[in-house]
């Protein structure tokens, strides 16, 4: 960290769905052909390119397979490997989580940050009040790729840092043990009640994000960051689940539990708004890679430690022919400054 950073006490934090970033010849997916080792460097060089102009101090990623695949990434964008949090996708033999294995069945979420980590830990079940029937599937009691949680200390300041990737609205069709499927997947009303099953599953997942996020934030003056890709847009029912902003409106005093869109409340909001998109869904562009801040980060709150400066949104790759893309996400990036 340069030291005119450090003087005002300004930081960046990003977020980058990364597109199954895993080692070279490792199977992450039975129907997905591991990346060779020339496949591995393009992937690598090309997300350097895309981060490193970022300049984040802290950046959430999703999609990861493996560390050593981060931390390779980490270490080419000016950070340390000991800078890289993913125990999901761990390759420590020792790991309880993946016996060394990297991730399995779906990639995990990660976050590397050049500031003293003060605590880790996952938000692996399902919240008992959030747990939701699927239908056709039963009790959705954990999460298919657990949120990461990470406390950190940023100029002397503890901020905590959640980041999370939510099920996707792709529809979720029933499968029996050998992974075949169980239903016809051009039955145009079996799809809707796949895709049901999508959007039953992420509202699980937010609702019980939104509790630990409470917990955390009630009656502290501590700042909360959530970040990541939340496959929905922000004013989505579940991702609104996750933030409550809109309750601030009826009741003054849920600023102290609610979050707030970045984009939204930047010192300089206005001037970037018409090209912030971070995905392309079905030709249509639409913001799923959010970042949300505290009420310690709004400027005008009587408890705010900071303010976030400025919101911008790297796109441009989107507009690239499909196999010249090493992912298929756009970053979103805030700047935040610390008060003195």
């Amino acid at each position: 960290m340069n030291n005119s950073k450090n003087a005002n006490r300004t930081f960046y934090i990003a977020t980058a769905n990364l597109l199954n970033f895993a080692r070279p010849n490792r199977v992450y997916y039975d129907n997905a052909s591991p990346y060779d080792n020339r496949s591995y460097e393009h992937k690598l060089r090309g997300m350097t390119d895309l981060l490193a102009k970022s300049h984040a101090d802290i950046l959430a990623v999703q999609e990861v397979w493996d560390a050593s695949a981060l931390e390779a990434l980490a270490v080419s964008l000016g950070f340390k490997p000991e800078h890289v949090v993913v125990p999901m996708a761990s390759n420590d033999n020792a790991s309880p989580y993946t016996q060394g294995q990297g991730a399995q069945d779906t990639p995990a979420v990660g976050i590397i940050s050049r500031f003293k980590h003060l605590e880790v830990s996952l938000l692996e079940d399902i919240a008992p009040k959030a747990i939701i029937d699927v239908p056709d599937s039963g009790l959705y009691t954990r999460f298919n790729r657990p949120p990461l949680i990470l406390r950190v200390q940023a100029f002397g300041q503890p901020i905590t840092i959640v980041t999370a990737h939510l099920k996707s609205k792709r529809a979720y069709y029933l499968r029996d043990d050998s992974g075949d499927l169980m239903e016809d997947i051009d039955d145009p009303s079996i799809r809707i009640r796949a895709k049901l099953r999508s959007l039953c599953m992420r509202a699980a997942e937010a609702a019980s994000i939104r509790i630990s996020i409470m917990e955390r934030l009630a009656h502290t003056r501590e700042p909360l960051i959530l970040l990541g890709d939340m496959n929905d847009v922000t004013n989505s029912v579940t991702t609104q689940l996750m933030t409550e902003t809109g309750e601030v409106n009826y009741d003054k005093s849920m600023r102290d539990v609610a979050l707030f869109d970045a984009a939204r409340i930047q010192a300089r909001y206005g001037w970037m708004k018409d090209v912030a998109y971070t995905h392309i869904y079905q030709g249509m562009p639409e913001i799923i890679d959010q970042l949300f801040v505290s009420e310690e980060f709004l400027a005008d709150s009587k408890f705010a430690i900071g303010q976030v400066e400025r919101v911008d949104y790297f796109n441009d790759h989107l507009k690239w022919d499909y196999a010249d893309r090493v992912t298929d996400h756009g970053i979103i990036r805030a700047k935040i400054r610390l008060f003195d």
